[in-house]
């Protein structure tokens, strides 16, 4: 096989990582890529990776596979529930490409700080790559256990890629931060009302970071000559709501009132009649159903009312050496927002 012939499969081709890291490797001389989503798309397989069937009738024709980037993600309403399904798509697609990819060098796991219990609670901060585990069930540990397993003996390696919340642009995924803030604000302005922080108390106080996701699409492909090695990814500054906040209203051009917790998921599920009315006063052509689709999310990182970031120097130490200036990355998404018409 020619050595510089690269052919990326890419699972969750729609969701906020796996659409920029597409758009990344696209720009890259030598690679062709293939992505695969359940609901399909341009250039994409529609594929159901929870039926085995299904992934291996779609996916054993693709022999000339050589990096498998993993970043599919099924929700589901427990800790314990997440795990049998989101194995299952991992556990599904390796078992149709493994066999079928005789040229196969590299499989990129996208995990998360849930690795480090960071969703139970306070935890240990800085998180690094080799703290002690917690209690199952954790989907994100089970998987890397699968791969560990899977790759002994075999010539291919594996990366497991550790992001903190992810900043991106795109639509009709469960967790777009950053697309969540956008809409409540516009929403806040049509009813003419201060931007409030909606999140617990403390947690407008705690430290944060972030993950630009086209610094994680770079890290991701980076991290392919690493030979089964997880990497945390930020973007290298920490940040305080209470600090960013005002600057977030500023860019909307509102005044902030006093933090006030409150469920974007209960009080945003009336306002569809409302966004309607926004989107043809402004020509937005986005529906509510779509941007609409994070406010559990946003519920979920606005209940950290302890710090949350992680020890990025692993990567660091290992050659990776770009940041992203996390301000600057949620105005950057604002304006893109605005210039596709998702919000005014």
């Amino acid at each position: 096989m020619n050595e510089e012939r690269k052919v990326a499969l890419v699972a969750g081709a729609n969701g906020v990582i796996g659409k920029n890291l597409i758009e990344h490797l696209e720009t890259l001389p030598g690679w062709r890529v293939i992505g695969l989503s359940r609901r399909g798309g341009p250039g994409q397989i529609a594929v159901d990776l929870l039926d085995a069937d299904d992934t291996r009738a779609k996916l054993g024709n693709l022999d000339d596979v050589t990096h498998v980037f993993y970043a599919a993600y099924v929700d589901k309403p427990t800790w314990a529930e997440l795990v049998p399904p989101n194995l299952a798509m991992l556990t599904n697609l390796v078992d149709a490409i493994e066999p079928a990819a005789p040229g196969l060098r590299h499989i990129s796991l996208m995990q998360g700080y849930k690795v480090y219990g960071a969703h139970l609670g306070p935890f240990k901060t800085p998180a690094r790559e080799d703290d002690a585990g917690h209690m199952p069930p954790e989907f994100n540990v089970d998987q890397q256990q699968f791969l560990e397993k899977r790759q002994a003996g075999k010539t291919w390696t594996w990366s497991a890629i550790r992001p903190s919340v992810v900043g991106g642009t795109a639509l009709g995924n469960p967790m777009n931060l950053a697309l969540a803030i956008a809409v409540y604000a516009s929403i806040s302005k049509e009813l003419g009302l201060p931007l409030r922080f909606p999140g617990k108390p403390g947690t407008y106080d705690s430290l944060l970071e972030m993950t630009d996701a086209g610094l994680l699409a770079k890290a991701t492909l980076w991290a392919t000559g690493s030979e089964n090695e997880a990497f945390n990814i930020a973007n290298g500054d920490l940040f305080r709501w209470n600090d960013l906040w005002p600057r977030i209203a500023r860019y909307f051009d509102l005044e902030v009132a006093p933090p006030l917790p409150m469920s974007l998921d209960v009080v945003m599920a009336d306002k569809e009649e409302l966004w309607t009315s926004i989107a043809a006063k402004y020509g937005l052509e986005v529906p509510y159903g779509v941007v609409s689709s994070s406010w559990a999310f946003a519920d979920f990182v606005f209940g950290w009312d302890y710090d949350m970031f992680a020890d990025g120097s692993k990567a660091r130490r290992a050659g990776f050496h770009e940041y992203a200036e996390t301000p600057a990355m949620f105005f950057r998404l604002f304006d893109e927002f605005r210039k596709a018409k998702v919000i005014p």
